[in-house]
């Protein structure tokens, strides 16, 4: 707009004053993101109000907090947030949008600031330019360019301190008024409650994010014969955080359980009940290698929660020594599976209806997962967008996938590849399970033990054979005497011995598997009784000791230390 034109544009009369107002209610605001309503902010009043306008925000507000009161010699600490200006006004310096600011005590928006009153300086002179502009440098491109008016006001809401808004006028334009101060300061506190609404909300958005973070696991186990990643990214619109989740879980024998979920909601709610979940599934896992009984026992607990509130989640359990992985679903997303030489297929996983929605029992599958493949579980975040059909962002998703996979291993950082982009609804997370061989210095044994009196026998010279082996003889002892007991165990109370594992990786790990549905527990045994110690002495010979179900029985399971000395 030429400038004699928008100086005739300008608000003069009361009820073109009122109106312009109100326009400014519906132009400033339009999102709660904290820089744009600035933004908005500056460029409603140019040129209808000023030549030029900046708006700087205090750094504590930036950072989530309040305003204050400065009563010592330090100035206050300010970030350029905004600034918007005609053309003849582009050559001036301002302060750069996003640089911080710590201007001296006689720069008039200090002033402004720190007594929160509005300023006017209706004809500047000669030495007003050094009070105005942040350097001598701007001050010399202000008086170039004919500037010869300058007011500020204080951005308050709520009783907050926010910032500082200055406004100019050069050639072609009147000198500011008392009248125009006014303008500006009514001006200024619409626009300030839009700015606090975004300040809060990203305040809010933070708190949830940390919540969500806080809940979420901050390192994954070292999983032998699967490397592991995983990319959490919160969404764009600050109402999108809250509930999505995933979890990795080192199981017995070598196994490891994945988990994603997604709880049906935002905010803090979600978040509550997402860590709710996890905590529950860690639990089940630890109980429970069978991923269709696990989602099954997390519907109930969702079915118990408060919030009334569901969710969907996927997990599977890899096995090393078979190279394949066991997933249930409840209602998500289907994972992927990224074969050596890029081709991508999607796991058909059974449906499963979504946790909470009492709707149970749940199926699981089995597929392979050999070396060089690589599993991917994801939330629908990934995908989600305002206007893509979920369908055609899958078949998008399965395309990118080999891209997707390979940026988060080189990079861990996959956005801008996944078909979300951003334009994604929600947050979302990315996991990948890459198969490959054990890493050197593991080594995982299965045999399969007989039936009758003689597995012990069998297990112990399987044990001592293997352990001479690998160097580790010193072991030996307290490992014949810990499959030995674990062995009668599996004799006494599971209907004989089916599978011994042994796995050398950053422990010794014995596992003695059977067909009994009842998990073991110490019993407490009188001096008289002749049995009901085996358990007792499994627990003083082993660093840790367990059991959990399989999908076929049980497993009991005991661990020794490796001692450092030995390679």
């Amino acid at each position: 707009m030429h400038r004699a034109t928008a100086a005739l544009a300008r608000p003069r009369a009361s009820r073109s004053r009122l109106a312009w107002l109100n326009q400014a209610s519906t132009m400033i605001g339009t999102t709660l993101d904290l820089e744009r309503t600035a933004q908005e902010l500056a460029d409603f009043a140019v040129p209808r109000l000023a030549d030029g306008a900046a708006v700087d925000l205090l750094e504590s507000v930036l950072r989530g907090g309040g305003g204050e009161r400065w009563k010592g010699a330090e100035p206050p600490v300010t970030r350029a947030v905004a600034v918007s200006s005609i053309v003849e006004m582009e050559d001036l310096e301002p302060d750069e949008p996003g640089e911080l600011s710590v201007h001296p005590q006689t720069l008039l928006s200090v002033h402004c600031l720190r007594a929160q009153e509005p300023v006017l300086l209706s004809r500047m002179r000669r030495d007003d330019y050094v009070r105005v502009a942040p350097t001598p440098s701007a001050a010399a491109k202000l008086r170039q360019a004919g500037v010869h008016s300058y007011m500020a006001v204080p951005l308050t809401a709520r009783g907050v301190l926010l910032g500082v808004a200055d406004f100019i006028r050069g050639p072609g334009s009147p000198p500011f008024t008392r009248a125009d101060v006014e303008l500006a300061t009514e001006l200024a506190s619409k626009a300030a409650v839009f700015i606090d609404n975004a300040r809060l909300y990203g305040r809010e958005r933070e708190h949830v994010l940390s919540l969500q973070r806080s809940l979420l696991p901050r390192a994954t186990p070292n999983t032998p014969g699967l490397d592991v990643l995983t990319h959490y990214t919160p969404s764009l619109d600050p109402s999108g955080v809250g509930g999505d989740w995933f979890d990795v879980v080192a199981l017995p024998g070598g196994r490891t359980a994945l988990v994603v979920g997604d709880v049906m909601g935002h905010g803090v709610p979600a978040a509550a009940t997402m860590g709710r979940l996890r905590t529950v599934g860690r639990t089940l896992l630890a109980l429970d290698t069978a991923p269709d009984r696990v989602l099954a026992r997390l519907d109930l607990a969702a079915r118990d929660l408060e919030d009334d509130q569901v969710a969907t989640c996927l997990c599977a359990v890899y096995d090393p020594a078979t190279a394949s992985c066991t997933i249930a679903g409840a209602g998500h997303m289907p994972p992927l599976l990224v074969d050596a030489d890029g081709t991508v297929s999607r796991v058909e996983v059974p449906a499963g209806a979504p946790l909470g929605a009492g709707v149970i029992p749940y199926d699981a599958t089995t597929v392979p997962v050999p070396a060089g493949s690589r599993l991917v579980l994801y939330t629908d975040g990934l995908v989600k967008t305002r206007r893509g059909d979920i369908d055609v962002q899958l078949r998008l998703l399965a395309k990118t996938a080999p891209e997707l996979v390979d940026r988060l291993l080189e990079h861990r950082n996959p956005d801008g590849i996944a078909p979300g982009g951003v334009e994604r609804l929600d947050e979302s997370v990315l996991l990948v399970a890459a198969g490959g061989k054990l890493p050197p210095g593991t080594d995982l044994c299965v045999w399969s033990l007989p039936p009758d009196g003689t597995a012990a026998s069998v297990a112990r010279s399987l044990v001592t054979e293997r352990l001479a082996r690998w160097g580790l003889e010193e072991l030996s002892d307290v490992a014949e005497l810990v499959v030995s007991e674990l062995v009668g165990n599996a004799l006494r109370y599971g209907g004989g011995p089916g599978q011994l594992r042994l796995m050398r990786h950053e422990r010794l790990t014995l596992e003695v598997s059977d067909t009994g549905p009842d998990l073991p527990q110490i019993q407490h045994a009188e001096l008289s009784d002749e049995g009901g110690r085996g358990l007792q002495l499994v627990n003083m010979l082993s660093r840790n000791w367990g059991s959990c179900r399989t999908p076929g029985g049980k497993v009991v399971w005991a661990e020794q230390d490796i001692p450092h000395t030995v390679s």
